[in-house]
């Protein structure tokens, strides 16, 4: 009777000491209570829990990605766009993250919506499309501080994708039409002011050298018969002709 008893107390005890013994990984911690009181952090490794006296709460401490859901926003210019996100975050204190908020994954889940809406509803539309890593950062700051009280630490925001309804999509794409067409003109006034510019210096330069202007006309005149189906009909310069008329003149005066 009395060995039965030694081994049943054997084996109650083996059976307890099973229990008691916990293992977590490095990327693990134990937030451990005692009567319901939070009486520090465990792990990575081999530890012992006092069943019924002492209760553990795993905690992931790596980096956690969250999609936030799309999002209705309107944005300052009145625009309603959906837009959605991915978050990253990881716990930095177990024990704030366990004993501070309820469900830390649900609780941050919720403010990053809230937060989204919020900070974009303050911006235009151009700045969501244009200034998008501006906008991750802003987010994050906001969210890392009011996450910092759970322990929290919010690595970053991205915003993934903002949606559009089809009438404002063409609507920006006649926008974009149209600043290219005003960026097409503004090249060709450009370009025509710099030729105009470029003629003046010339015309200056050859009206200096009235030998100048003619050897220009003769290249002109080469160039053009480069082509051989071509027909030219040029009128002469009078500075060509001007010294045989005064030659004629003087012979006719000369009879």
């Amino acid at each position: 009777m009395l060995i039965d008893i030694v081994i049943a107390v054997i084996v109650l005890l083996a059976i307890f000491i099973f229990i008691s013994i916990k293992i977590l990984p490095e990327y693990e911690r134990g937030v451990m209570f005692t009567l319901g009181r939070m009486t520090g952090v465990k792990g990575p490794g081999l530890f012992f829990v006092v069943p019924v006296v002492q209760k553990m709460i795993k905690v992931d401490m790596r980096v956690a990605v969250m999609d936030v859901p799309a999002q209705e926003v309107i944005s300052r210019d009145n625009v309603s766009v959906q837009v959605n996100a991915v978050v990253y975050f990881r716990v930095i204190e177990a024990n704030k993250a366990i004993v501070e908020v309820e469900n830390f994954y649900a609780a941050i889940s919720q403010l990053s919506q809230t937060t989204l809406r919020s900070v974009l509803g303050q911006h235009e539309l151009d700045d969501m499309l244009a200034e998008r890593e501006k906008l991750n950062s802003h987010i994050q700051e906001i969210l890392d501080r009011q996450t910092d009280a759970w322990g929290i630490k919010v690595a970053n925001v991205e915003i993934k994708q903002v949606e559009l309804d089809e009438s404002m999509t063409r609507a920006i794409a006649r926008q974009a039409e149209a600043e290219r067409s005003r960026r097409a003109k503004i090249i060709n006034a450009e370009g025509e002011l710099q030729a105009a510019e470029n003629l003046r210096n010339a015309a200056r330069e050859l009206s200096a050298e009235p030998q100048a202007m003619q050897l220009r006309y003769l290249q002109t005149l080469l160039d053009m018969g480069s082509n051989e189906n071509a027909t030219i009909v040029f009128p002469l310069p009078m500075d060509l002709i001007e010294p045989l008329l005064k030659a004629a003149k003087r012979h006719t005066d000369g009879d």
